[in-house]
């Protein structure tokens, strides 16, 4: 086959692969009539032929995942290693399909995470990358600020205690009166809060599909519809198996979300946790309402539960999303109410955390279904922060599903997971503010990977 042009070579089950011999030339970004991006490359298949060897002998990182922290460590792989070489392998049609594709594009500043912790520090330093990277790509973001409202008096020492963190932190935050609250937000009803000018919003989706045409014209290759099943290392190489066949690279990462769990322990990784699902749901505001809401409100959290409460975002499209609540899921991609898999419901019921983490938030889990079921008491918990707001005003958006990493106690784990086996790390729990440090969580995988 001649240097340079494209050809094909036997592939996985008698298919063909198309490769480019000459990775240095500029990579091709094709459409498939699903919509998913495909980019044409080098692809080392399985079993590994001799022929194949030049693959293996340069750095080749093998990616398992096509969400944000997926796509931001083949980037910053590609940045740190110029000849170097990227494939990321995609289970679904396209990238950020799952947690990254049902993100509410905050740009968080790191002001709720303990000081020391790998949240807080990839956060600060993944947000400034983040803003560095949409600026520099001409994508949407902005920095409007966020006030944190306490509603009742025994948040007050909540509300002191998160000044604290963002100043440990370094965010530039400071405590306002009710009526400084009103004057940023003036439908907000609150006695006291905090003033987050830093915090922003962003579009983790079009961030990510930027990120797959650079990773392309870089001469990277991004495979979808491609799931794998294992991510092993074998001899010289780190392969990848699925029903389609096996890919090889010099070193792998897993950042497989809401299956790092399964993924891991297929591989021969004992993960400690059970990824358990918990669907986040969501209303919008309607046009004429969306003056209810400037920038970003949160309520003060409840640290006995690890979420942050119903709260509204103003989107990069001017629309305002109003929640979530957080819901168990009986599946890992249950996106509706209906949603059930058997696999997944079983595996979650038969990790002996869910029921110690049942057992001691019952009550705040009855609430938080009764508000998925019931809008009246949904639009109850909203207007704790607007009392303005009305049932009419809302109009049901598109759920989430996030990956809560649970330890057999119980506990659910706060920080973010790295395990290195062999030549391969998986990305174990990346929860919120994950997309916000999705740059400085690469470069800790490309630190733990070289």
């Amino acid at each position: 086959m001649p240097a340079g042009r494209a050809g094909s070579m036997p592939g996985p089950r008698g298919g063909a692969i198309r490769s480019r011999p000459d990775r240095r030339r500029v990579g091709r970004l094709a459409a498939d009539p699903g919509g998913s991006i495909v980019a044409v490359g080098p692809v080392p298949g399985a079993p590994i032929p001799p022929e194949w060897s030049p693959f293996l002998a340069s750095p080749h990182l093998l990616v398992v995942g096509g969400g944000i922290v997926g796509l931001a460590t083949a980037w910053r792989w590609l940045g740190r290693h110029p000849d170097g070489r990227v494939t990321l392998l995609e289970k679904e049609p396209g990238v950020a399909r799952h947690q990254t594709g049902h993100n509410s594009g905050v740009l968080h500043s790191g002001i709720y995470y303990r000081p020391g912790s790998l949240r807080a520090r990839n956060c600060r330093a993944g947000k400034a990358l983040m803003e560095r990277f949409c600026a520099e790509e001409g994508l949407p973001w902005e920095v409007c600020g966020k006030v944190i409202v306490a509603t009742d008096a025994h948040e007050r020492p909540r509300l002191a205690t998160l000044l604290e963190r963002g100043q440990a932190n370094g965010v530039a935050c400071r405590p306002v009166s009710g009526p400084e609250l009103r004057e940023l937000e003036p439908h907000v009803a609150g006695l006291e809060g905090l003033h987050v000018p830093e915090a922003g919003i962003a579009d983790y989706g079009a961030v990510a599909k930027r990120l797959a045409e650079r990773i392309a014209e870089r001469g990277g290759v991004i495979h979808t519809g491609f799931q794998v099943r294992t991510l092993i290392t074998r001899g010289a190489a780190v392969v990848a198996s699925g029903p389609a066949g096996e890919v090889a690279g010099t070193i792998g990462v897993a950042c497989a979300g809401l299956h790092s769990d399964r993924l891991a322990a297929a591989s021969g990784v004992e993960p400690g946790v059970r990824i358990v699902p918990f669907r986040g749901e969501y209303f919008v505001l309607r046009p004429e309402a969306r003056s209810l809401c400037r920038n970003l409100i949160y309520p003060v959290p409840d640290p006995a539960f690890p979420f942050l409460g119903v709260h509204f975002t103003r989107r990069v499209d001017g629309s305002v999303e109003c929640g979530p609540n957080a819901v168990f899921s009986f599946a890992r991609e249950g996106y509706r109410r209906t949603d059930l898999d058997v696999r997944d419901l079983g595996e979650s019921l038969a990790w002996p955390g869910v029921w110690r983490l049942f057992g001691r938030h019952w009550r705040t889990g009855l609430g938080e279904m009764w508000r998925s079921w019931s809008k009246p008491a949904f639009v109850r918990a909203l207007q704790r922060l607007i009392p303005d707001i009305e049932e009419h005003h809302l109009e049901e958006a598109p759920a989430g599903v996030r990956a809560m990493a649970l330890d057999p106690g119980g506990a659910l784990v706060d920080d973010f997971v790295l395990r290195r086996e062999g030549r391969v790390v998986h990305v174990l729990n990346a929860p919120s503010p994950a997309a916000t440090s999705a740059f400085a969580i690469g470069d800790s995988v490309v630190e733990a990977a070289s």
